[in-house]
């Protein structure tokens, strides 16, 4: 597909791809709706081994965020009881229990997380046409994270990009056209299917724990999928898309009119739910070896109403 990226296209494939009011005029969870029970009940089929594998990354002050983007922090784990305190007596007459006790304070989208359909506005409307002004202080009013609690389970599908190209990793700026996408599948010998969570590996994540150093991962150039992705993830009526990258779409963007041109139409128009910074070296390498790329795939998010995203510890299990 050939797209001269810009507002003009984000328009057209806002009306050409909107889902609004195709599950409901109050619907908010998007394309979580393309999964079935049976598609679940076919995705527990696929575990055979009974091999498990965590996709989150650590929730610590290691993460990716160097304040590049947005004002984000990594998490910051603060003891509120500890052992020494046990030791020295100072719980023995309050609460008259020795115990360990702490307290996390993140934002909920600096680490592995998903985003949820209240994320980003289309000029004043959210997903399915509403208003984005039902975002306030308060959080979400409406498409809040908390409504995807029981729906972030199927089938999932590796689109291992940067071992389809013979490389470790892709480098930043590269982006990922439709049809490679379908060549990597082919080649992998799986078929995208509605309903699937589909996770890319591009090696970007490996690259920076390699070399120690997140650099500029969290907001800054990646390789990703390009602009016309969002074409290929409704035509397929896939249920999420999720990569090792921080925000899944090729950066430099193609545009420099906007910023993130791809998450204007997929999450405000097609109602897509996203899921960002997954770790998938020790999946990948597993898929390699047994020839083997679908799996069941359980990435429940953090019941945070009103939320905008939530972290999370994806599990591929084959």
């Amino acid at each position: 597909m050939d797209i001269e990226v810009g507002k003009k296209a984000i328009a057209e494939a806002t009306e050409k791809l909107k889902n609004w009011g195709r599950w409901g005029k109050d619907d908010q969870i998007g394309t979580l709706n393309h999964i079935t029970p049976e598609d679940i009940v076919g995705a527990a089929g696929l575990i055979r081994s009974g091999k498990v594998f965590a996709l989150g990354i650590p929730l610590d002050r290691n993460g990716p965020q160097t304040g590049l983007f947005g004002g984000r922090w990594n998490p910051i784990h603060t003891m509120l009881a500890t052992g020494t305190d046990a030791v020295a007596g100072r719980h023995d007459k309050v609460p008259n229990i020795r115990y360990a006790d702490d307290a996390i304070n993140m934002p909920v989208q600096c680490a592995t997380h998903w985003d949820s359909l209240g994320h980003i506005f289309y000029h004043d409307k959210m997903y399915n046409g509403f208003d984005a002004r039902e975002v306030d202080c308060g959080g979400l009013g409406k498409l809040g994270i908390e409504h995807a609690r029981s729906k972030m389970v199927g089938r999932g599908v590796l689109l291992d990009i940067a071992r389809f190209r013979g490389v470790a990793w892709l480098q930043d700026g590269d982006g990922i056209s439709n049809d490679e996408l379908d060549k990597c599948a082919k080649d992998e010998n799986v078929e995208i299917r509605r309903g699937d969570f589909v996770i890319l590996r591009t090696g970007q994540m490996e690259r920076c724990l390699a070399e120690r150093n997140w650099g500029a991962y969290a907001g800054g150039d990646a390789p990703g999928i390009k602009f016309e992705n969002c074409y290929w993830c409704q035509e397929r009526q896939i249920a999420a898309i999720c990569s090792d990258t921080w925000g899944v779409e090729v950066r430099p963007n193609e545009t420099a009119e906007v910023n993130q041109p791809w998450h204007w139409v997929v999450i405000p128009a097609i109602g897509l739910t996203m899921g960002e910074m997954f770790y998938v070296k020790e999946l990948a390498e597993d898929c390699d070896a047994d020839g083997t790329y679908e799996f069941f795939f359980c990435g429940a998010p953090l019941i945070i109403t009103g939320g905008t995203g939530s972290p999370l510890n994806p599990q591929a299990i084959k």
